[in-house]
C-alpha cells in the first residue's frame, strides 16, 4: 500500500474528500464560466450564474510572474477586488496574499500560509482600524492530523469562530471529525475509495442547540476517463444526482438535479454547469 501524503495540509483539508463527494458539483443554479488567455500569459475568466430571475456575473484576470501571481476580480454589484499572492516567500512552503477590494472595505485583508511535512499554519488580519484576526492550524502527518481554526473581531472584542478537527487519512480511506458553530455541532464524514472508479462517503451531523441530526450518504462513479455520475440522499429525503463529462479537456458540462422524496409531486430541481477552457 502506497504511502499517506507527507503532510497534513492546511485546516480547510481536514474532512475535504468527504465534502467534495457529497457537496461538490451540486446545484441548482444556471452556471457559464469560459476562459481565455491573453498575449501576456494572463488568463482571463467570465462567470455567470442564474438564480431564479437574478444573474451575477463576474469577470476575473489572472497573471503569472516568475512567484508572483496578481489576480483582478470585477463583479456584477460594482466591486473590483485584488488579490496579489507571493510563492515562496524568503522560505519554502511559506505564501503570502494581500487582498485589496475597491470599494475599500473592511474585507481588505493580509494573510499568511506556511505548510510543513508536520503542519499547515494560516494566519490572516483584517486591514482597517478595529481588524477580524484569523488563526488555522494543522499537526501531524499525512495519516493523522490534528488542528484548530479560531477567528477573534478586535471590534467586539468576541470570537466570531473557533472550531475544531482532527482527521485520518490511509490511501483509500479518509475519516475526519470536526467541532463546528462554535462547538454547537459536531460533524462526522468518512471517505473510501473502494476502486479505481467509485468512492463512496457519508456525512452524520449533529447540532446540539436544536438537537437535530442530519445523515448523508453519496457515491461516485466514473463510467469512462471522461464521464462521472454522482448521487447523494440525506434522512430527510432530499435525493440528489449528477452527470459530469469532459467534453474536451479542461472543459466541463455538469447537469444536476434535486427531488425532495418526501414531496414527489413538488417538481425537481435542475441546474447546468458549463466551463469552457481553450
Amino acid at each position: 500500500m502506497a504511502a499517506a501524503p507527507t503532510g497534513p495540509g492546511l485546516y480547510t483539508e481536514i474532512g475535504k474528500k468527504a465534502r467534495d463527494l457529497l457537496y461538490k458539483d451540486y446545484h441548482t443554479d444556471q452556471k457559464f464560466t469560459l476562459t481565455t488567455y491573453a498575449p501576456n500569459g494572463a488568463a482571463i475568466t467570465l462567470a455567470s450564474t442564474k438564480k431564479n430571475e437574478a444573474i451575477f456575473s463576474e469577470i476575473q484576470s489572472q497573471l503569472k510572474k516568475k512567484n508572483v501571481t496578481v489576480d483582478v476580480k470585477a463583479t456584477s454589484d460594482s466591486n473590483l477586488i485584488t488579490t496579489f499572492t507571493i510563492h515562496e516567500l524568503g522560505t519554502p512552503g511559506l505564501k503570502g496574499i494581500l487582498c485589496i477590494p475597491f470599494p475599500y472595505q473592511k474585507s481588505a485583508k493580509a494573510e499568511l500560509q506556511y505548510l510543513h511535512a508536520h503542519a499547515g499554519l494560516n494566519a490572516s488580519v483584517g486591514l482597517n482600524a478595529n481588524p477580524l484576526v484569523s488563526l488555522s492550524g494543522v499537526f501531524g502527518t499525512g495519516a493523522f492530523a490534528v488542528g484548530a481554526d479560531v477567528s477573534f473581531d478586535t471590534a467586539s472584542g468576541d470570537f466570531t469562530k473557533y472550531n475544531a478537527g482532527l482527521s485520518h487519512t490511509t490511501k483509500d480511506l479518509t475519516a475526519a471529525l470536526i467541532l463546528n458553530n462554535k462547538g454547537d455541532s459536531l460533524a462526522a464524514s468518512y471517505y473510501h475509495k473502494v476502486n479505481g472508479t467509485t468512492a463512496v462517503g457519508a456525512e452524520l451531523a449533529h447540532s446540539f442547540s436544536s438537537n437535530d441530526n442530519t445523515l448523508t450518504f453519496g457515491t461516485q462513479h466514473a463510467l469512462d476517463e471522461l464521464t462521472t455520475v454522482k448521487a447523494r440522499l440525506n434522512n430527510y429525503g432530499l435525493a440528489s444526482a449528477l452527470v459530469q463529462h469532459e467534453w474536451r479537456p479542461k472543459s466541463l458540462i455538469t447537469i444536476s438535479t434535486e427531488v425532495d422524496t418526501k414531496a414527489i409531486d413538488k417538481s425537481s430541481k435542475v441546474g447546468l454547469s458549463l466551463v469552457l477552457k481553450p
